[in-house]
């Protein structure tokens, strides 16, 4: 249909609200509750244009197109009515910009500098002050930032399911909440962080470890360890200025060298290794009888998800631990016994796209090294220290960078060290969704079959669909496999298997949009386009690497050979695998 956009005749289709229309024609209007894919309940009035014939000015984001519409986009009717709608919002705001997390990528901020303001006019019209909400171990929430654009709500709700926080209150008294408000540590939250990614604001960051690590890393007495996971090499050149997705992994290398850390190692590594256990453990499962299908259970939000919502199908998930957690604790047993270093001394940082990496790490499952040392070195229970001791986001990471100066454009290449940092291309594509199903899939195949895979690429469990599956034939054994991204999917396939309709053997489930290329802590902006880049970068790398199988990891061999003596045996099973349990509250 054809409609007029500042006395210009353009086409534009059917259904098009005048915000895409206007988007389509090169003009950009500004928005802060409005996120594509996310919500569009156009509380916040910046979206405005003025349409021929209205009575007043109409918000663009809920408003279609008709034919013959004229639309006006940049009169001073329209601006004043913006820079209003944002002088309003700043009425309550805090205005700590100088110290707040999200200073220089506030949406809020770029459009309080993009109308002018430069003075605060309206008076606060909230009478209580609102108090931080720390008790979650992954996230923080300030709602004295908040502006009440409910991205958040519609995220946790629309895509994750969870509706862990909503709207309360009335009129002044509105805000954001948790039930009762008892905060989000004590509510069904799964630590996703896929509301700290859309918010526009300061108003949910996660909870930072920054200044710990720095304190470990300049304490001459430990040893500190890095690992980085898979999808950190795709998300950390953006957060330092890179195009999106760029593939960075020897820069990150070079850039985590001059931290300051003992040793760079790879989470890829134990993604290798966590094939190998859930490989096997899958193969036993179909050999022996046991329960099908078998779901992953490399995801933290994922595992919080079930254990609060589907307590009854805990016996469907993996027991293999996340390669965060395999790599704590291989570092402080075998890694600590090969170099005689006192695991007491060692401090194992993950840099993490993922905020639910943070509350993983202090499960007190997660204690498998402590286990393995404390009758060999006589420690007690007040000398209990975790597998894992701190997890950064990618945007911790590039805060650390930034810090010291890092010029990461012009750092050199550099390579992991050894032998953790020995990795495979299906270790890469764990951080994509259908990555870690893929990986398994090739390991599992030769295994079973004791064939080799002329072609080890599975495409039909690659993509962006929500849920998608295939069929694998394993030497004349068929298996059905689905995976899944974003809880919201996740709910679908395990209503099936609690209703005994899954025609499934094993299904990969992802919390976050993407995988964990997606994942709650990396870089702002994260959109559809943003992890469609970073996906080609982590199958680019992947389908480059010399090394494509996880089994033939030489450094896992010789992990197996010298320590671990075979799969999903006794010493794997205490150090590698764990049980869930039903929460509620």
């Amino acid at each position: 249909m054809k409609i007029t956009i500042n006395n210009q005749i353009v086409e534009v289709p059917e259904g098009k609200t005048v915000l895409e229309a206007c988007k389509m024609s090169g003009i950009k209007i500004p928005t802060l509750c409005f996120l594509q894919d996310v919500s569009n309940n156009a509380s916040c009035g910046v979206c405005v244009v003025e349409v021929k014939g209205a009575r007043s000015l109409l918000r663009s984001c809920i408003t279609k197109v008709w034919d013959g519409m004229e639309i006006t986009t940049n009169n001073k009717r329209v601006q004043d009515a913006r820079k209003m709608n944002v002088e309003l919002l700043l009425a309550n705001h805090p205005q700590d910009c100088l110290i707040c997390d999200r200073n220089q990528n506030c949406e809020l901020q770029e459009l309080t500098y993009t109308f002018g303001i430069k003075e605060r006019r309206f008076v606060r019209t909230r009478k209580e002050h609102l108090e931080i909400d720390d008790t979650s171990l992954s996230l923080i929430r300030d709602p004295e930032k908040c502006i009440l654009c409910g991205r958040c709500v519609a995220v946790c709700s629309e895509m994750q399911t969870v509706k862990a926080i909503d709207f309360s209150g009335r009129g002044l008294k509105s805000k954001i909440s948790t039930y009762l408000d008892q905060g989000l540590g004590s509510v069904a939250c799964t630590n996703c962080g896929q509301c700290a990614l859309v918010c526009p604001t300061g108003a949910i960051t996660e909870r930072s470890s920054v200044s710990d690590v720095w304190e470990a890393i300049h304490n001459p007495k430990k040893i500190v360890l890095v690992q980085t996971a898979p999808a950190i090499r795709v998300g950390i050149g953006e957060a330092m200025g890179m195009p999106y997705g760029s593939l960075v992994t020897g820069k990150m290398v070079g850039g985590l060298r001059r931290l300051g850390f003992s040793k760079i190692f790879d989470t890829n590594f134990a993604a290798d290794l966590t094939i190998i256990e859930e490989g096997n453990e899958l193969l036993s499962r179909i050999k022996n009888g046991g329960t099908l299908p078998m779901i992953t259970s490399c995801s933290p939000g994922w595992i919080t998800f079930i254990e609060h919502f589907f307590p009854a199908s805990l016996a469907h998930l993996s027991s293999c631990k996340s390669p965060q957690q395999m790599f704590g604790a291989i570092a402080k047993t075998y890694y600590a016994e090969k170099t005689g270093i006192d695991p007491r001394d060692i401090v194992v940082v993950s840099i993490m796209p993922c905020t639910a990496k943070k509350y993983e790490a202090k499960r007190p499952e997660m204690d498998g090294a402590f286990d393995y040392w404390k009758e060999k070195l006589q420690l007690s229970d007040n000398e209990l220290f975790y597998d894992v001791d701190y997890v950064l986001t990618t945007r911790e990471l590039s805060r650390m960078f930034k810090e010291i100066g890092v010029d990461f454009a012009h750092l050199p290449e550099e390579s992991f060290d050894h032998p953790l940092g020995e990795s495979t291309g299906a270790a890469v594509i764990f951080g994509a969704t259908g990555g870690v199903m893929e990986a398994a899939l090739r390991t599992a195949y030769e295994i079973y079959t004791g064939k080799t895979l002329s072609n080890i690429n599975f495409n039909e469990v690659r993509g962006m669909k929500g849920i998608r599956e295939a069929e694998v034939d394993l030497d004349g054994t068929k298996i059905k496999v689905a995976v899944a991204h974003t809880l919201k999917n996740a709910r679908i396939l395990l209503e099936d298997v609690e209703n005994g309709n899954s025609p499934y053997t094993f299904i990969e489930v992802m919390t976050c949009p993407g995988g964990c290329l997606g994942g709650g802590g990396q870089p702002i902006p994260t959109n559809f386009e943003i992890r469609q880049k970073r996906a080609e970068s982590i199958y680019s790398e992947d389908a480059f690497k010399v090394l494509r199988k996880s089994h033939e990891n030489p450094e896992i061999l010789t992990l197996y050979k010298d320590f671990l003596k075979e799969p999903l045996g006794d010493k794997s099973h205490h150090l590698l695998h764990t049980e869930y349990v039903k929460r509620s509250y």
